[in-house]
Order: C-alpha cells, then sequence, then structure tokens
C-alpha cells in the first residue's frame, strides 16, 4: 500500500513538474503584472490624493488673490498651478477664478490666454465649456467676433446648451445677424428649464426684436375675461 501511495504521488509529483515547465513562466509573469498593477493603482490613488492636497492650498492661496483683487497675485499662483498640477480640478477651477479678476482688471487680453488655457487642457468637458463660454465673451468685447463663434462651436457640454445658445445669440446680434441671433436665442429658450430665472432675460431678449416667445403671451382665454 505504501509503495502504491508513493509511486501515486510520484506520478503527480511528476505531472506537477512538467504543467510547472511549461507554463511556469507565463503564471510568474501573469502574477507580477498583477500584483504590478495593483501596487501601481494604490500608487496613483495615493499620487492623486498629494496632489489633490497640494493643488488645494495653492487654489486657497489663489483665491485669497482674488478676493483682494490681485490679478498679478493669482495669475502667478496660477502659472507655478500650471506647471505643477495641470490636471486637477483646483488648477482648472483655478484658471477661472484669474480670469475672471484679469477681465475686471481690464486685462482682456491675459484674461484670453488664461481661459484659453482652460478651454485646451480641462480633464472635464464642464470645465472646458465654461471657459469657452467666457473666453467667447471676452473676445465678443474686443469685438473679435468670428473667433467668439469659434469658441462656442467648441463648447459641447451637454448641460451648458442653452447658455452656449445665449451666448451666440449676443454674438451674432453684436455682428449685426440679426435673423440668426433670434434663431439662437429661441434655441437658448426652449433648452433652458422654465424655472431657472434667466430664462425671463433671454425672453427679454426675444422680445425686444420682436419674437416674444408665445409661451410668455397672454392666453387669449384669460385676455377676454
Amino acid at each position: 500500500m505504501a509503495t502504491h501511495l508513493d509511486l501515486e504521488e510520484q506520478e503527480q509529483l511528476d505531472q506537477l513538474k512538467a504543467f510547472w515547465k511549461q507554463y511556469g513562466n507565463a503564471i510568474v509573469w501573469l502574477l507580477t503584472l498583477v500584483l504590478a498593477g495593483f501596487a501601481a493603482w494604490n500608487g496613483w490613488n495615493w499620487w492623486q490624493r498629494e496632489q489633490a492636497v497640494k493643488a488645494g492650498a495653492m487654489f486657497d492661496e489663489l483665491d485669497r488673490a482674488v478676493q483682494a483683487g490681485e490679478a498679478a497675485r493669482a495669475a502667478g499662483v496660477f502659472k507655478d498651478m500650471q506647471e505643477r498640477f495641470p490636471r486637477t480640478a483646483f488648477t482648472q477651477q483655478g484658471g477661472l477664478a484669474t480670469a475672471r479678476v484679469q477681465f475686471e482688471k481690464g486685462e482682456l487680453d491675459a484674461a484670453a490666454a488664461t481661459l484659453g488655457w482652460v478651454a485646451e487642457h480641462a480633464v472635464e468637458d464642464e470645465y472646458k465649456t465654461v471657459a469657452r463660454l467666457r473666453l467667447a465673451g471676452v473676445l465678443a468685447d474686443q469685438k473679435k467676433y468670428d473667433e467668439a463663434l469659434k469658441q462656442l462651436d467648441g463648447a459641447s457640454a451637454k448641460e451648458f446648451e442653452a447658455l452656449v445658445a445665449d451666448r451666440r445669440g449676443d454674438v451674432l446680434m453684436a455682428m449685426g445677424r440679426k435673423d440668426e441671433a433670434k434663431a439662437a436665442w429661441q434655441k437658448a429658450w426652449s433648452a433652458m428649464d422654465a424655472k431657472v430665472e434667466y430664462r425671463r432675460l433671454i425672453d427679454a431678449k426675444l422680445t425686444a426684436i420682436g419674437a416674444a416667445p408665445a409661451a410668455s403671451a397672454p392666453a387669449a382665454g384669460g385676455a377676454a375675461r
């Protein structure tokens, strides 16, 4: 019995050796990749958290500069954030905040450059679209209407569809293209939730050019009463 078991164990051992000889390297490589991937994932998450903490501290400094109206200081902090943490949400927010104070100080070229960077480098479409919306406004103030429309063409976040159409109407009206402006404002009015207060402003723009939305006019039955 003992000899039989020894022979059976030896046979199993030989089979295991043959299996390992044939597939052992592949298994080792696979395990190595899995473990390396797991370690890299943990390392990436840790690095991301560290980046976010450091970027957050710099954003606080930038925000203080913005609140104080110090455009040059805000731009300096933003430049550091661009170089060190270009892909964090804090840097994208910092760019929008910096551009705002630059615009308020009349530094239109600087504001346009800052917004242009966010529009090109932001990770989320929402930030890109907000940057393009604001950049279109700055360019329109500079009478660079074609460039403004080009920025709006690239503003693709669905949540901002109504605002993009509204801004397009503003630019087109400034260009003297009234019919196209009306169509853009009508699109904005239709796309915007009726509960949003801003919709009344779009209504006013349409009314001013003789195209008041039908829904805003009093009902005939109500007028008869």
